[in-house]
This record gives C-alpha cells, sequence and structure tokens, in this order.
C-alpha cells in the first residue's frame, strides 16, 4: 500500500537520488536539505513497503503555494502516484489556507500536463524560454482562485 507523509531529513537521499534520475538540471542532496529547513515549505513523499517512491515539494508566501518539484521514481509511474501527491498537498495546503497554488511544467510534457489538469489545475500562460536543458517553454498552471 502507497501512503504519503511528510518528508524528513532521512528522506533527503532517496529523494535526491530519484530527482538525479529524472532531470536534467536536478536539486542537490543540500538543496533539499535547505528546503527543508526553511519552515515555509511542504514537502511530502511516497512511501511503499519502507520505500521512498515519489515526492512532491511546495513554498508557501502568504496564501499562496508554489509547487517546485513532483517527482516519481521511473520504475513506479503508472499507478497513481503522481495524483496521489497532488491531492495530498492539496488537502495540506488547504489546512493551510492556501488560497491558490502554482506551478510550471515543460510544454513537452504532455503526461504531467494531463496530470495536473485532471488535479484541477488550468494552463493560464507561458513563460518563454523558461527550461534549459534542453531549453523549453513552461506552462503556468494554477489551482484555486
Amino acid at each position: 500500500m502507497i501512503t504519503v507523509r511528510n518528508m524528513q531529513m532521512k528522506d533527503v537521499w532517496p529523494v535526491s537520488r530519484i530527482e538525479q534520475e529524472i532531470f536534467s538540471k536536478p536539486w542537490s542532496y543540500q538543496g533539499f536539505v535547505d528546503a527543508l529547513n526553511l519552515g515555509s515549505t511542504i514537502f511530502l513523499v511516497a512511501e511503499e513497503e519502507g520505500k521512498i517512491i515519489g515526492y512532491i515539494g511546495m513554498y508557501l508566501s502568504l496564501d499562496e503555494g508554489e509547487i517546485t518539484n513532483v517527482a516519481v521514481a521511473v520504475t513506479e509511474r503508472q499507478r497513481g502516484v503522481g495524483g496521489l501527491l497532488l491531492t495530498e498537498m492539496k488537502k495540506e495546503a488547504e489546512r493551510r489556507s492556501v488560497a491558490r497554488i502554482v506551478l510550471e511544467v515543460r510544454v513537452s510534457n504532455d503526461s504531467a500536463v494531463r496530470l495536473y489538469e485532471r488535479s484541477g489545475f488550468k494552463n493560464c500562460g507561458v513563460r518563454k524560454g523558461f527550461y534549459d536543458m534542453p531549453k523549453e517553454d513552461a506552462y503556468i498552471m494554477i489551482y484555486g482562485q
């Protein structure tokens, strides 16, 4: 059974390994440690049988959240882990009175765009040249007001 819980320092190594596996410009181990220590962030992990299989992170500013990372281990995709992480993050945001959640996603990442749309996010614009390696535009997607 897959469970979602708050990320702890002990989770940073497996999370950073997933990050390295997936992204062309991954966060470092220290980047996750620093983000967890800020106090104005929410990081959740998806875990199955003691193994971290995905994670999501969000920075908070007043009543707005910005999702920084959503990642599921390559071997664990197509099992609903990303949707579960988004659902739990939206619940946590609501508990903290976050009115709006924003994220960026590569325009070519069709599966992620569909996941966000199914989760209630709306495409509200494009950030030209937002991503590097390769250079690519990003959709700006918003959930909430």
